[in-house]
C-alpha cells in the first residue's frame, strides 16, 4: 500500500489516514520506513499467540472504533490479510464505501491458501470498488458477478514499491560469491510442519549437487518455521540462514539471486521485474498469470519436483534463459496514480479516472 498513500498524498485536495493493526510491528516498520511513512493511527493489536478469530474480533473492534470517531469518505485496503477482511467487514457496517487494492486473485480452493482465500473473496462480497491487477483478476471478478464498472485492472502496486526501492542505494549482497545465489523464503501456513521439512531438505540437495552455489535463506520470524529451517539447513556450509531483511535490502538480494524459492505471492511477482525465475513452493497459487507468461513455475512442496526443476534451472542454461527473459504480466509501475486517479473520480474531484493499464 505504500506507493498508493504516498500518490494519494500527492494531492492536497484529500487527507489520507494510514492505519496499522499493529502486527510484525518491527517488519512493518522497517517496510514502511524504506518509504517515509508510519502509520497515523494504530490499532495496537497485537498479543503473543492469539488466534486467528482473536486477530479477527481484536481487529473489527478497533477499526470500528476509528470508523465511528472519523467518518471517512473512502476505505482502501489491499491483499488478502485478515486485516483486508476486517476493513471490509467494518466498512460494511458502517456503510462506508470500500476499496479493494489487488482484487479478484483466487484459487479453485477456499482452504488453500489459509485463510488468504477466504479474505479475499470476503473482501470482493463487500468492495464496492475492485482495484484488478491483471486481466485475469478482473475476470474473476466479472464471473462472480462484480458490477463490471466497479472493476479496473491497474497493474500491481508491488510493481510500483519495487521499481521504488531498487532505485534506493544500497549494500550489495554478497559481492565476494563468484557463483549463483539461490534465494530461499517460506512461510505460509499450509506449509508449515512437514511439507516445510521437505522444502528444506530439498533446498539442501540443490545447493549440494550445484558445488558454486550459495543459498540463502531469509527466515520468517514464526518460531514454527525457523525452528525447521535450523535443523535442517544450519550445519550445510553452503548455506547463509539470515534474518529477514528490511524490506529494499530484500528488493536488492531479490536482485542478486539467480534464482528464488518461495511460496510468497508477492515474490511471484516482483522477482519477474528482474528477470529472475520463481519456483512457487505451493499447491496452488491466485496469481496464475506467471506461471502462464514463464516467469514462474508452480512445483509444490514434493522434495523430487524441487530438486528436479531447480537443477534443470541452474544446469540448463536455455531452460533458465527461456524463464528469465519472460515478460512479466503484473505492472508497469505506474498502478498507484491509476488507483489515485479512480478514488479521486468517485470523490468528485476528478472528471475521469486515467487509462488503465490495460
Amino acid at each position: 500500500m505504500a506507493p498508493v498513500v504516498l500518490a494519494l498524498r500527492e494531492t492536497s485536495a484529500i487527507e489520507t489516514i494510514l492505519i496499522s493493526t499493529g502486527q510484525h510491528r518491527e517488519m512493518l516498520d522497517q517496510a514502511l520506513g524504506a518509504f517515509n511513512l508510519m502509520p497515523d493511527h494504530d490499532l495496537n493489536i497485537m498479543q503473543h499467540g492469539q488466534t486467528l478469530a482473536q486477530v479477527t474480533a481484536r481487529a473489527l473492534d478497533g477499526m470500528d472504533a476509528f470508523l465511528a470517531k472519523r467518518a471517512p469518505d473512502w476505505l482502501v485496503a489491499q491483499g488478502d490479510t485478515t486485516t483486508t477482511f476486517v476493513a471490509g467487514l467494518s466498512a460494511f457496517y458502517r456503510s462506508v464505501p470500500f476499496a479493494h487494492v489487488e482484487a479478484g486473485l483466487r484459487t479453485d480452493n477456499i482452504g488453500n491458501p489459509f485463510p488468504e482465500e477466504f479474505n479475499r473473496r470476503a473482501a470482493g462480497l463487500i468492495a464496492n470498488v475492485h482495484f484488478a491487477p491483471t486481466v485475469w483478476a478482473a475476470q474473476n471478478l466479472r464471473d462472480e458477478g462484480k458490477d463490471p464498472d466497479s472493476i479496473f485492472i491497474t497493474g500491481n502496486t508491488g510493481i510500483d514499491a519495487v521499481r521504488l526501492a531498487a532505485k534506493i542505494e544500497g549494500e550489495p549482497w554478497y559481492p565476494d560469491h563468484n557463483g549463483p545465489v539461490v534465494l530461499l523464503t517460506t512461510h505460509r501456513r499450509e506449509n508449515w510442519g512437514e511439507p516445510q521439512r521437505r522444502i528444506a531438505k530439498a533446498a539442501r540437495a540443490i545447493i549440494q549437487q550445484t558445488p558454486s552455489a550459495l543459498l540463502v535463506v531469509a527466515m520468517h520470524r514464526n518460531p514454527q518455521v525457523r525452528e525447521v529451517l535450523v535443523q535442517e539447513l544450519g550445519d550445510l556450509p553452503q548455506a547463509r540462514l539470515i534474518e529477514p531483511p528490511e524490506y529494499v535490502q530484500f528488493v536488492k538480494l531479490m536482485q542478486r539471486c539467480a534464482l528464488i524459492l518461495s511460496d510468497s505471492g508477492g515474490v511471484q511477482e516482483e522477482a519477474p521485474t528482474f528477470g529472475i525465475p520463481v519456483l512457487v513452493l505451493r499447491e496452488t497459487t491466485e496469481r496464475p498469470e506467471g506461471v502462464s507468461a514463464g516467469t514462474a513455475k508452480l512445483v509444490g512442496t514434493d522434495f523430487d519436483r524441487i530438486v528436479h526443476e531447480a537443477l534443470s534451472l541452474l544446469h540448463d542454461s536455455d531452460a533458465y534463459e527461456a524463464m528469465a527473459k519472460a515478460v512479466s504480466p503484473y505492472g508497469d509501475g505506474a498502478a498507484s496514480h491509476r488507483i489515485r486517479s479512480v478514488l479521486l473520480h468517485r470523490l468528485g474531484l476528478a472528471s475521469a479516472p486515467e487509462p488503465m493499464w490495460i
